[in-house]
């Protein structure tokens, strides 16, 4: 009798093994890899005396996963010193990177309320969502800045905001606009990037209040001149 079978038999640690191989179409690797892990946790599934690893590409990602989230913490240690060497003040660098932090915070928030996971895609979107609050961040204290200096804090904050919040606003808009096709799934290969486009919407929805409200207040409670 004729039984068809393996062409090799592999070995790992002096132990038999074999690699289960698999492609994924219209939906990300972290959602795929849950379902799988969720299946072989089940009772019976798995013969006893048999142990299995996950490998492959969802093993490179977390690799990446963790080189990202050191990428992620100098940037950020990066644009504080920036800003120091910008304005010479370390109460400003102070309040824009509290700013940052509370967009993170809007990001998590985002990722959990859509159910999306914290994957290395999202983790990217993280990266720029730190790239663009600096900037929206920079853009309104300049305007503040650029007011004379005799006026109190108080009033040049509030004609800075009044300057800028159209512009920054349409930034946001515009930003939010373009990246909603893939943050709902649409077009061809979109899945892939939804993570991507969820982290940074979820940050430039709370960029707004975050620069023309929480940002100025950082401002005043730190007695910036």
């Amino acid at each position: 009798q004729q039984l068809s079978g393996q062409a090799e038999i592999m070995h790992d640690d002096l132990g038999r093994a074999v690699a289960v191989t698999a492609r994924i179409d219209q939906r990300d690797l972290g959602a795929a890899v849950r379902d799988v892990q969720a299946l072989l946790a089940q009772p019976g599934v798995v013969p006893a005396g048999v142990s299995w690893r996950l490998g492959g590409l969802y093993e490179q990602q977390q690799l990446a996963f963790a080189d990202l989230t050191v990428t992620i913490g100098v940037a950020a240690l990066l644009v504080v010193v920036l800003l120091v060497a910008l304005y010479q003040s370390l109460r400003i660098a102070l309040a824009v990177a509290a700013t940052t932090a509370l967009s993170l915070a809007a990001v998590f928030i985002g990722l959990r309320l859509t159910g999306t996971d914290l994957n290395i895609t999202a983790l990217m979107g993280l990266t720029m969502v730190v790239g663009i609050v600096t900037e929206v961040a920079i853009i309104f204290y300049s305007e503040c800045a650029a007011l004379p200096a005799d006026a109190p804090l108080a009033e040049r904050l509030i004609q800075a905001g009044l300057a800028r919040m159209r512009p920054i606003a349409m930034t946001i808009l515009a930003a939010i606009l373009a990246l909603a096709p893939l943050a709902l799934g649409l077009g061809q290969g979109a899945a892939m990037q939804q993570p991507l486009a969820i982290a940074i919407i979820s940050g430039l929805l709370a960029q707004l209040p975050l620069a023309l409200v929480v940002l100025p207040a950082l401002l005043v409670a730190l007695r910036v001149r």
